[in-house]
């Protein structure tokens, strides 16, 4: 196939970085443009950006020329690793000139009619993008990937879901510095420490998210899973990687070992196989009784895995267990990229 031409908003920050990355000789996608603020603009990608992550700068982006945010005459699709305040007026105006975006930006992902995606986990939602051109008249569209800790949850609850049915969630996150961006928490505040608040309203994201993807679609809009869930967000002195402990209340009471099996034997929707980011596996069940850790386990599947562990009976409700994702890749850049990629497949993307 012919690559499709496509931009990174906010290339230079941490989640842009992990674009530039991911996309370096990507199959089915070729960067045409990475856009940043306004100190960046007109400046080789490589003087502009301060690269954070570990490996060299991608050589292809080096000289590339930081472009304003602004829809381009190239790219038809544009990954967009804005934050909220800037994603709430510049996503839409790539979506009324023509573009897709693929956006890690939380302005719109509790929007009745925008797509909140993790393709092997809701790839029909999808159908949403028709509901919204319709009621805001865009020739593009917008689709969005969860918070980062929604997303590995959101993962571990879906065969547990299909399965057993849930009533209540209670979760728990133990959140990287790398979700707070760069330069993120300082080091005084964060070293032998663990910060019990993330602002953002990051324990109503975990709250509410995983519902709206874990709800059925039908007429044309979404109707959330019935259970209820309450969070607890806290930021860890850990480079990458957000642990989740989750207890559960089941519709329908199962043994640790039930849960597992739904897990392990969780089968990926038709509508993502061979999709080229899709890892092997869509969890990986870890036995030792001190797993999974962010440190050795996070780059599972190259950090498209969610990692699972200690499942186990909860005295309170009935099932508890802990989720490992890594933040930045499943969570963040590596998830709007798989969305991306089931948009080619449904022919929401290309020829």
């Amino acid at each position: 196939m012919n690559k499709i031409p496509v931009s990174i908003l906010g290339a230079t920050g941490m989640v842009g970085q992990r674009f530039v990355s991911l996309l370096k000789d990507h199959p089915w996608f070729r960067v045409v443009a990475l856009t940043g603020s306004d100190r960046s603009i007109g400046r080789p990608y490589g003087e502009a950006c301060r690269w954070v992550l570990a490996g060299p700068m991608p050589e292809y982006a080096r000289m590339m020329t930081v472009q304003p945010t602004e829809p381009d005459g190239e790219s038809a699709l544009g990954f967009s690793a804005l934050p909220a305040d800037l994603a709430r007026d510049a996503e839409p105006a790539y979506a009324r000139a023509g573009k897709a975006i693929c956006s890690n930006a939380s302005a719109f992902r509790m929007e009745a009619d925008v797509p909140l995606l993790i393709p092997d986990v809701n790839p029909d939602h999808t159908r949403l993008i028709d509901a919204q051109r319709r009621n805001r008249g865009w020739k593009g569209f917008i689709v969005t990937n969860p918070n980062c800790t929604s997303t590995g949850l959101t993962m571990a609850l879906r065969p547990v879901l299909d399965a057993f049915g849930i009533r209540r969630m209670f979760a728990v996150s133990l959140q990287a510095v790398s979700g707070a961006g760069y330069p993120g928490v300082a080091s005084l505040d964060i070293l032998d420490n663990v910060i019990p608040y993330i602002g953002g309203a990051e324990e109503e994201k975990v709250e509410t998210e995983p519902r709206k993807m874990l709800g059925q679609f039908s007429d044309g809009q979404i109707t959330p899973a019935a259970f209820i869930a309450s969070a607890h967000t806290n930021r860890v002195a850990v480079s990458d990687g957000h642990t989740v402990c989750v207890s559960l209340e089941l519709e329908r009471k199962a043994t640790p070992e039930a849960v597992r099996k739904a897990m392990e034997e969780f089968i990926f929707p038709a509508a993502v196989r061979g999709l080229p980011s899709l890892p092997d596996r869509f969890i990986e069940i870890r036995g030792e009784i001190d797993r999974p850790q962010p440190r050795k386990d996070r780059d599972a599947g190259h950090g498209m895995t969610a990692v699972v562990g200690r499942i186990r009976p909860d005295p309170i409700f009935d099932i508890k267990f802990v989720v490992l994702s890594h933040n930045t890749i499943r969570g963040a850049a590596g998830g709007a990229v798989l969305n991306a990629e089931l948009l080619v497949a449904q022919k929401y993307l290309g020829a």
